[in-house]
């Protein structure tokens, strides 16, 4: 038998060996789909209610916290300690520090924006800031929209945020859980809102200079959007939101248009009553697809990546009640089929995205939440 000369060398070896068996067989577990196996790789964990993600030019990801903390990922999978100059969030309910997105001129500006459940006045609301990222530290922080008006209750916040191709924000907002305010446009519940980047409204809005109706809305009637996409394509904005029960939608929200909460859904309200009037009533909207019973979707992202080549031009919605990623193929405008992929994780999935290295990745919503990265292993 081979015995080392120096007793504390042999600790050590065996120290790094037990940390690659453990490193090896807790980071990638296997999971069988329609066209590929999938290795889920911990990229990072240890992470209280993560939101959001979003990558910078050098690689490194941005993850929001609902508890208030704005990190940096490492391409490693370090954390970074919290980025200073985050303002205060309503951390309660489902309001926290929600979603995040870089500038695409970000290089040279250094421009983010974000969304939170802001505190004041009545209660809460969703509201969106841009900063500067200097270093580890937000400057020249501004909320460039509030949610009006503010309210108590900690649900539906909506909150993300898409940069269109026109250089606009798209914000998704939902109704605060005051159903029956959701076809009042003089307000903001449930509503796509639209703005500049310096939070002025855009003159192609459709209801500037409408009387009874706020400039920033795009669309309306809306519940509880948390996710929100561009189609990679036709650059058109896609957003998936909660039902009741049932009656989860995914929608195409187009200007001035109203889509229907409360007055028709799909599915029934919590208690098993009815919703308004059904599902179908003239000048609302029929959505694209729906679920019933709840998935309750939250996270969104087309794929347009060659890791998985039979999933291009696919939509991927993370779920939180059911706790897997719904693989959605399209047809043009419409969706023919759906796979629902790792059911066996058992964790609430938050968000969805591509990285730009041609991944998908997932977020898992928890006191212990962590960033995963699906790996194709073949068939």
């Amino acid at each position: 038998m081979f015995r080392p000369r120096f007793p504390v060398i042999a600790q050590f070896c065996t120290a790094i060996l037990l940390l690659i068996q453990c490193t090896t067989s807790s980071e990638a577990r296997s999971y069988e789909t329609e066209h590929y196996k999938l290795d889920l790789v911990t990229v990072a964990s240890g992470l209280r209610n993560p939101w959001a993600l979003a990558w910078l030019p050098d690689g490194r990801m941005l993850v929001t916290e609902r508890i208030g903390r704005l990190r940096f990922v490492e391409k490693s999978g370090k954390l970074s300690k919290p980025i200073a100059g985050v303002p205060k969030v309503a951390f309660a309910g489902q309001g926290g520090l929600l979603d995040v997105a870089i500038d695409p001129d970000f290089k040279t500006n250094k421009l983010i924006y974000f969304s939170f459940s802001e505190p004041g006045g009545g209660g809460r609301g969703t509201a969106v800031a841009r900063a500067v990222l200097d270093g580890a530290a937000l400057r020249d922080v501004r909320v460039i929209f509030r949610q009006f008006p503010k309210s108590g209750g900690g649900v539906h916040f909506g909150s993300r945020i898409v940069v269109a191709r026109d250089g606009t924000l798209f914000v998704t907002i939902g109704e605060r859980g005051q159903r029956e305010k959701a076809q009042d446009p003089s307000i903001n519940r449930g509503q796509v809102i639209r703005i500049h980047k310096d939070g002025r409204i855009p003159d192609s809005n459709p209801f500037v200079g409408r009387k009874g109706y706020r400039p920033e809305i795009w669309s309306y009637g809306h519940r509880n959007p948390q996710g929100a996409a561009l189609h990679p394509e036709t650059g058109k904005l896609w957003i998936h939101e909660h039902g009741a029960r049932g009656g989860d939608e995914i929608n195409i929200p187009e200007a001035g248009k109203n889509y229907g909460w409360p007055v028709i859904a799909y599915g029934r309200h919590y208690s098993g009553a009815k919703i308004g009037v059904g599902t179908h009533k003239a000048g609302m909207e029929q959505p694209l697809y729906y679920w019933d019973p709840s998935i309750a979707p939250s996270g969104m992202a087309f794929y347009s990546g060659d890791k998985y080549p039979k999933w291009k031009g696919n939509l991927f919605v993370g779920a939180l009640a059911y706790r897997l990623v719904s693989r959605l193929e399209l047809d043009g405008g419409k969706i023919v089929k759906e796979e629902r992929i790792l059911t066996e994780l058992r964790e609430r999935i938050r968000d969805v995205r591509q990285g730009p290295d041609g991944f998908l990745y997932v977020v898992t919503d928890g006191s212990a939440g962590r960033i995963i990265r699906l790996v194709p292993t073949g068939r």
